[in-house]
């Protein structure tokens, strides 16, 4: 991980509640920022229900979805005496302040948004030209970065942890935030970014990163025998089992190093150099590696999900606390460009 001083750090994540968390969730984003709230001296985590509606557009399904990301992060790990857990949608401070940081936002900076430029590029690609480029793009996609800078700048959080490729959230976030400063005052502090570097992009059963859109991904939360199944699907090469094979080219060895001891690891790697160690084999130990990992998280994950109640009061007591912080930013703000 990139070195950073965490003692006096506000640590911010926001997870959109739009699909199941697969394994490749859990180690690239979950577990580390999990780890990091541990060593900071605050940590915030809000479930993103209102970025979600430029995806769903089913009530149930949106309600359905953001109890299931909360039980998936409370059951690997989250603990909400420590972190300060709620829904956005519970903080309406967050939207107000949109609305003020949209004042003060260039629209060439959401034009070079990648978010957006990937959903123009996309109906370039169909051959849209013209105005037809913005065809089924809505104006959440569009000012998504505002409504993230309001995010992270509401609750003040200093450190928000992303994948490289969500840097630039955290840099027009930085932007933003900066240009309000420039017109009226140092009233919003500027976020730093804290990018997980050893995890690197996690292979689904082809080989391919692995991602729900691809169809190569292993749910966290699934019954043990769908899970043994897909495992056994992992595609391999031809060799034998008594042939020597590079564990650093293997799927399963990426995979297994994620949830093996290091005694573990050391011996799957000597079976594939030394030969001896078969692809059926391997892929048995993975699994084993894997249940024995989620076993205690899938039973919480099954209990917390049979008791909404007990998810809303957490979220609802997160949420009080968020808001104290957020009224503040807000009350600043207003006093700031002549509002009472």
């Amino acid at each position: 991980m990139k070195k950073m001083d965490l003692s006096k750090a506000r640590v911010l994540t926001g997870v959109k509640p739009t699909e199941a968390p697969h394994v490749g969730n859990y180690i690239g984003a979950i577990r580390p920022a999990i780890e990091l709230a541990a060593q900071a001296a605050e940590s915030y985590l809000f479930i993103a229900d209102y970025h979600a509606l430029n995806i769903i557009r089913d009530a149930k399904e949106l309600k359905d979805y953001t109890y299931l990301v909360a039980a998936s992060w409370l059951a690997l790990g989250l603990d909400p005496s420590r972190t300060v857990f709620y829904r956005q949608s519970d903080i309406p401070e967050i939207f107000e302040i949109t609305t003020i940081l949209s004042a003060v936002t260039p629209k060439g900076l959401m034009n070079r948004a990648h978010a957006y430029k990937a959903a123009t590029d996309k109906n370039k690609e169909a051959g849209k030209t013209g105005n037809d480029v913005d065809l089924g793009i809505n104006m959440g996609l569009y000012t998504y970065p505002i409504l993230m800078a309001a995010d992270i700048l509401a609750p003040r959080g200093t450190v928000v942890p992303v994948g490289k490729d969500q840097i630039q959230h955290v840099e027009m976030t930085r932007d933003i935030a900066g240009s309000f400063n420039h017109l009226f005052g140092d009233v919003l502090a500027l976020p730093d970014f804290y990018v997980q570097e050893s995890t690197g992009l996690l292979p689904g059963i082809d080989g391919q990163k692995m991602s729900k859109s691809y169809g190569n991904h292993v749910p966290v939360f699934m019954d043990s025998k769908q899970r043994r199944k897909l495992v056994m699907k992992i595609v391999t090469d031809s060799k034998q089992p008594d042939e020597p094979k590079d564990p650093d080219d293997s799927i399963i060895y990426q995979l297994y190093c994620h949830f093996a001891t290091d005694a573990e690891k050391a011996e799957m790697r000597r079976g594939f150099e030394e030969g001896g160690m078969g692809y059926g084999d391997a892929k048995k130990l993975l699994f084993e590696a894997i249940e024995r990992d989620l076993e205690e998280p899938s039973k919480l994950y099954n209990e917390l999900l049979a008791d909404r109640p007990k998810i809303d009061k957490w979220l609802e007591e997160g949420a009080e606390k968020a808001r104290e912080t957020a009224q503040k930013t807000l009350h600043d703000m207003r006093h700031v460009i002549g509002l009472s």
